[in-house]
């Protein structure tokens, strides 16, 4: 597959999901809607319902939004200096999934905080939907950050391999003879 085409199917997923974190975001304003509107003993799940839809509004509108120019930029710099697109998006996908490392880390925490909380606080509703709104909303987030690393991956590796010179049209990497060394 020719790096133009892994750039396209890498950028048309990444907004293909940031349209999923933007749905997540409105179930889970609404399902807080509905707890808090309906007196719920679990109404205390839309404190984290909220929170984490917020976030998921804002990163997935504003990658949805960025996409196109990002994609007519990176793909006019790919025809025009592919070296120098390499070396760029290298530094950004350094950066893209350093943060998955970190946003990993932070999602099971969260994760492990609202599992705790549905054992330590299980006779207390309010804390006890609380812990389930984090379990719901790390969860989901967790996942799909899952499938956006390895989309990364996928995406980098073409990336480091795009040999200086090689047109965008390229389609595959010259062979590995012998054993790398």
């Amino acid at each position: 597959m020719s790096m133009q085409a892994q750039l396209l199917r890498y950028f048309a997923e990444e907004k293909a999901e940031s349209l999923l974190f933007v749905l997540a975001g409105v179930v889970a304003l609404a399902a807080s809607v509905w707890l808090w509107r309906t007196g719920s003993s679990y109404r205390a799940m839309a404190f984290p319902l909220v929170a984490v839809a917020l976030i998921h509004l804002v990163v997935g509108g504003s990658v949805y939004l960025r996409t196109d120019v990002q994609v007519a930029a990176l793909t006019a710099q790919l025809a025009q200096a592919p070296a120098a697109f390499q070396s760029a998006e290298l530094a950004r996908m350094g950066v893209v999934m350093r943060n998955f490392a970190l946003y990993k880390l932070i999602e099971l925490g969260l994760l492990a905080a609202g599992i705790a909380m549905t054992y330590a606080f299980r006779h207390r509703e309010a804390l006890y939907a609380v812990g389930i709104g984090l379990v719901i909303q790390a969860g989901v987030t967790l996942v799909a950050d899952l499938f956006a690393e390895k989309r990364g991956d996928t995406y980098l590796a073409a990336v480091r391999s795009l040999s200086p010179g090689v047109t965008a049209s390229a389609s595959t990497p010259p062979p590995v003879l012998g054993p790398a060394r």
